[in-house]
């Protein structure tokens, strides 16, 4: 199955907290295309992948959402990833399930929910994300948001149309120097880092508790629908966060 478990940090609403700005995105008609890099810093392979992603990040394409989870697999081999989490190892052993795949690996690319091995190809990710762009999408995605006092962030979604629903919270300009494992000397630099991360019913409101290290000015919002059957993306978007 394609739905997280929810862990302590992303909590349903359960009591008023100060009131702060509200901002409301909308997707647009036509498909945007989600960009997800599966990556690890214990990964000594993985770093061309983060730079790519960092590069298409910065790249400003409208239609594009990029979306980096940093996964949990590797942390035994000498260096633990901070950013890491068992959920989004979990997304990827669903998603690898889904298509069929006997095994999950590092770096790998998907776009649009697919397995997408040529990204190192100069324009074959282009030429996908275009393809995608050009058919309009299913599904609507209306996304809603606010800060609550200095500890929390609100954010509800609907979705017009079929799919499953989920939401993110995604950070740029994440450094680490590593001292261990495959990268030991490397100072590695990511951007789009999934920092939460859940599956959201249509019209929920989810709390999401902020960590120390988030900076908010660097942070997005990230909602997308896929097709549970096929993990097919029919729609994406991005946001920075209400502050």
């Amino acid at each position: 199955m394609l739905l997280p478990r929810i862990v302590a940090s992303l909590l349903m609403i359960a009591s008023a907290g100060a009131p702060g700005a509200e901002c409301t995105v909308h997707s647009g008609p036509q498909a945007r295309a989600l960009v997800e890099l599966y990556t690890s810093e214990g990964c000594s392979s993985c770093p061309p992948a983060d730079r790519w992603l960092s590069t298409l990040a910065a790249s400003g394409d409208r239609r594009v959402v990029p979306i980096a989870f940093h996964v949990s697999y590797w942390d035994y081999i000498g260096w633990k990833d901070r950013f890491a989490d068992a959920r989004y190892t979990e997304r990827q052993r669903d998603m690898a399930a889904v298509q069929g795949a006997s095994m999950v690996y590092t770096p790998q690319v998907m776009i649009g929910g697919r397995d997408f091995r040529r990204w190192p190809v100069p324009g074959a990710a282009e030429r996908a994300i275009d393809e995608i762009a050009r058919s309009p999408s299913p599904a609507a995605i209306t996304v809603s948001m606010k800060p609550v006092g200095d500890s929390f962030l609100e954010a509800s979604a609907s979705v017009s149309g079929a799919g499953a629903l989920f939401v993110a919270i995604t950070q740029d300009g994440l450094s680490s120097k590593v001292t261990a494992g495959e990268n030991r000397g490397e100072n590695l630099h990511h951007n789009a880092v999934v920092r939460d991360f859940a599956a959201i019913a249509s019209g929920a409101t989810l709390r999401f508790a902020r960590k120390a290290d988030w900076d908010l000015e660097r942070m997005s919002l990230v909602a997308f629908v896929q097709d549970p059957r096929t993990g097919r993306v029919v729609q994406a978007l991005s946001a920075p966060l209400c502050r």
